[in-house]
């Protein structure tokens, strides 16, 4: 029996970088709790954007913000990771030598960003709703980081390269969307972020559907029985799965919730 269901947002529920979502979703979320399956939000926004895109049934579901550095309920914090500090200033050092590249940094209480695109700032903060500080240097903060995020819209995947080629024993580094590199400690990702949360509920792996999009939720995803990638999701990430959901653009979440979850009994 199925009693936690969790899902990544960007690519999964939504598109990439927007705060458009199907109402019909609430209503399924709340039909879950009725019947004592606990829904979790996991994504590698910052908690206050996804607490915005999902704000009629927040107080109903479970948050696991910045890729798995800090889990919320009921605006508590259940768990938090930070980096290293002199990892935190080598790494925005190096990311600001590299080029075209923005950066953002997760602290427990806002998204800082330092860039002087203004174009680029407004679609974090319409399209993304962030909670956001703008600096103009970000390293005075690198004693209290939970995540660095770099965006760079084109080649990201040269990008990640160089990032893991300096700095792949010392942390965790994963794409994040199509556009976004994700650099966090050692042990935060998604996935340990989920193990804390089922052993919080006393909920086994083979009690726990998970759907997602991007190499980011692979381990998130071992960490479910039941695990979905939707159609359009990485071929790695398809790879891992065990099923394939309909894709985001078609409600692969909703649809196979319904069907799998909800749909009335065969009499």
């Amino acid at each position: 029996m199925i009693k936690l269901v969790v899902s990544d947002i960007d690519g999964t529920l939504v598109p990439d970088g927007s705060s458009q979502i199907n109402p019909e979703l609430f209503d399924v979320i709340r039909e879950l709790k009725k019947r004592g399956i606990t829904f979790v939000a996991a994504s590698g926004r910052q908690y206050e954007s996804i607490h915005r895109l999902l704000e009629p049934i927040a107080d109903d579901i479970i948050f696991i913000a910045e890729n798995g550095g800090k889990v919320m309920h009921h605006d508590q914090m259940l768990s938090v990771e930070y980096m290293d500090p002199d990892v935190a200033r080598e790494l925005i050092l190096f990311l600001r030598r590299l080029p075209e590249c923005e950066l953002m940094l997760a602290t427990p209480d806002y998204t800082w960003l330092e860039t002087r695109d203004e174009e680029f700032a407004d679609w974090i903060i319409n399209g993304y709703k962030f909670h956001l500080k703008r600096t103009e240097d970000l390293l005075p903060l690198y004693d209290q980081v939970i995540k660095i995020a770099a965006y760079r819209k084109n080649g990201v995947q040269t990008f990640i390269d160089k990032i893991r080629e300096r700095f792949q024993n010392r942390l965790n580094i994963m794409m994040s969307g199509n556009m976004w590199v994700d650099c966090m400690s050692k042990t935060t990702d998604k996935g340990n972020a989920l193990s804390k949360i089922q052993h919080h509920l006393g909920i086994s792996a083979d009690e726990t559907m998970v759907f997602g999009d991007n190499c980011n939720d692979i381990q998130m995803i071992e960490h479910a029985a039941w695990s979905y990638a939707v159609a359009n999701a990485h071929p790695q990430l398809k790879k891992a799965a065990r099923y394939e959901a309909p894709s985001c653009a078609e409600n692969g979440v909703l649809r196979t919730i319904r069907e799998q979850l909800l749909k009335p009994p065969v009499m």
